[in-house]
């Protein structure tokens, strides 16, 4: 936030009033030292930290893990065509997210596939073999989501990276929950 005097934000560069009227000057921030500053009731609030807008709607609100019933106000279902609203959770947009990043990884290839089944040519091995490891991986990512016990339990699964550093600087296999590595093509 940066400098509050009563609750209001004052801004370095810009003079203010005070309570009682008292003017300021543009540079009172240079001018005045702590102890005249705290003497007039001017007090630093940090920043919040900011959130991680893929798990939270606010700080203190993380986002849903599993997918609910969308329901009015009035605690009804809500239908479109006749059919119940969900609103979706963390787990199955996380696993979405998934299927698009296996989806424009395969995509590379795709044409590998295309010419196989209009002039028969055969797809090379090492492209099989790939697009097989892309297709299992995404699999086995969309399991580890999907069984995620709690919240902290999935956004430590998210995040968790394989390899972390230990206390020579030195990458080391994380021993922490993570989600499974894409393959190298």
């Amino acid at each position: 936030m940066a400098f509050q005097l009563n609750g209001q934000p004052i801004y370095v560069g810009k003079s203010f009033v005070d309570a009682n009227g008292a003017i300021y000057p543009t540079n009172w921030n240079s001018v005045f030292t702590q102890e005249q500053k705290d003497a007039i009731g001017i007090v630093w609030v940090p920043n919040p930290a900011r959130v991680d807008t893929r798990f939270y709607r606010d700080h203190d609100l993380p986002k849903r893990l599993e997918d609910e019933p969308a329901v009015d106000e009035n605690g009804d279902a809500v239908l479109k065509n006749g059919v119940q609203v969900i609103n979706y959770g963390l787990k199955t947009e996380w696993i979405c997210k998934q299927k698009e990043i296996a989806g424009s990884l395969l995509a590379q290839s795709d044409w590998y596939v295309i010419r196989k089944s209009e002039a028969g040519t055969e797809i090379p091995a090492d492209v099989s073999t790939y697009r097989t490891a892309v297709r299992t991986v995404s699999g086995q990512r969309e399991t580890q989501i999907s069984e995620a016990a709690t919240f902290e339990a999935f956004v430590a699964l998210v995040t968790n990276q394989p390899t972390v550093l230990n206390d020579a600087d030195e990458p080391v296999a994380n021993t922490e929950p993570f989600l499974t590595p894409w393959p190298e093509q």
